[in-house]
C-alpha cells in the first residue's frame, strides 16, 4: 500500500487515527498485510493482549474500542503497523479485506513497560524481583501471587 493511501484511510477524527496520521506523515515507517484474517481472531487475540496490558498499568490507546469494530465489521480484515521513526508509538491497524478503508485503529507508547506493579495496588507483598520502569520514575519491585 502506497503511504498517501495510507494517509487518506487515516482521516478519521479518533484520537488514534489522528496519532497515527500525524505520525506517518512525520517519516514513520508503516507495514500493511496482503492477506485478511478472521475478524474474530483478531478480536480475541487483541482481546487478550488489551486485558494483560492493563494487568500492566498499560492502557493502550483506542484498542478496546477497536476490538469491539472488529467484532462488530465481522468480516475479515488486515492488518498494519505505524511505527514511529524514533520508535517511540506503534500504532496497529484493521482495514477491510481490500484494504479500502480503516475498521479501526489503535496505539501505543513504545517501548512496552508497566508503571507500577499491578499486584502491589492490591496489598500482596513482593519477592524483591526488580521490573523495569518508565524513565524518569523510580524502579520498584515485581510482585508475584503471594497475598500478605
Amino acid at each position: 500500500m502506497e503511504r498517501h493511501v495510507l494517509e487518506s484511510l487515516l482521516a478519521g477524527d479518533d484520537e488514534a487515527s489522528v496519532i497515527a496520521l500525524a505520525t506517518l506523515r512525520s517519516g514513520a515507517t508503516y507495514w500493511v498485510a496482503d492477506r485478511a484474517q478472521p475478524a474474530g481472531q483478531h478480536a480475541g487475540v487483541f482481546k487478550r493482549r488489551l486485558q494483560r496490558m492493563r494487568m500492566h498499568g498499560l492502557e493502550p490507546l483506542g484498542l478496546e474500542r477497536a476490538v469491539q469494530l472488529i467484532r462488530e465489521h465481522g468480516r475479515p480484515v488486515r492488518t498494519g503497523f505505524v511505527d514511529a521513526a524514533d520508535r517511540t508509538w506503534t500504532t496497529l491497524l484493521f482495514l477491510t479485506e481490500d484494504g479500502s478503508a480503516l475498521v479501526a485503529c489503535a496505539g501505543w507508547p513504545l517501548p512496552l513497560v508497566a508503571r507500577k506493579p499491578p499486584l502491589q495496588e492490591r496489598g500482596w507483598r513482593t519477592l524483591g524481583l526488580t521490573w523495569t520502569s518508565i524513565p524518569g520514575e523510580a524502579a520498584g519491585n515485581a510482585t508475584v501471587g503471594h497475598p500478605r
